[in-house]
């Protein structure tokens, strides 16, 4: 099978199988998907989710938030990984697009990153959410399933596994694609046991061919 016709497979069964893939972050708005980002650095979707309520309430707008306390920020954050950067990282990143975007949102790759707690990753994620720009979010999940379902070939890093999946994906559908495989290695191809019996991607995956069928042998 070549690479082209691995690609196409993999698209066909996502298309069928989960046509329209969102995040599973809860927001409303991108102020909101902006926030619920950066504090899923190292988080569990599920956890910030029990948080961001409570948050929106307090801190509605980038206005609002830009004039916010540290200690009244972290006291809503605490109980999400690595709370006292990501407060700094909030505040941070409000203030900025406050003082130098005229507090609006910016939606270009290069300028997102500039915020402070917005890496490439989360850039690529409220590009192509919000508005459906053809940008590839690399996450841990992308990096794994990607590289076991043989998509990409001995990347190294997020930035290589983006090159590699943007050189095939087809562009209309890159926005839809690092859905499916976050959401493929959140509850399918997990990192440590992956659930094969339940995956209807075996016909074209190297990972099950080579190590999990002959395990089972």
């Amino acid at each position: 099978m070549t690479r082209k016709q691995r690609f196409e497979h993999v698209i066909a069964y996502f298309e069928e199988a989960m046509p329209d893939p969102e995040t599973e972050l809860l927001y409303d708005n991108t102020y909101q998907l902006l926030v619920a980002v950066i504090l899923s650095a190292q988080c569990t979707d599920k956890r910030v989710n029990m948080h961001t309520p409570a948050l929106f309430e307090r801190y509605p707008d980038i206005p609002s938030l830009a004039a916010a306390q540290y200690d009244d920020v972290f006291d809503l954050v605490k109980s999400i990984s690595f709370p006292g950067n990501k407060t700094r990282h909030l505040l941070g990143m409000a203030k900025m697009v406050q003082e130098n975007f005229g507090g609006e949102i910016p939606m270009t790759v290069d300028e997102l990153v500039k915020l402070p707690g917005v890496g490439r990753k989360t850039a690529n994620v409220i590009t192509s959410v919000v508005d459906n720009q053809p940008n590839m979010a690399v996450d841990t999940h992308v990096f794994r399933v990607s590289a076991r379902l043989g998509l990409t070939v001995r990347a190294k890093t997020p930035l290589e596994t983006e090159k590699q999946l943007i050189k095939w994906v087809p562009r209309d559908l890159v926005y839809k694609f690092h859905h499916w495989l976050i959401l493929h290695g959140r509850y399918v191809c997990v990192a440590r046991k992956p659930k094969c019996g339940e995956c209807g991607l075996r016909p074209v995956c190297p990972y099950f061919q080579k190590v999990v069928s002959k395990q089972v042998c």
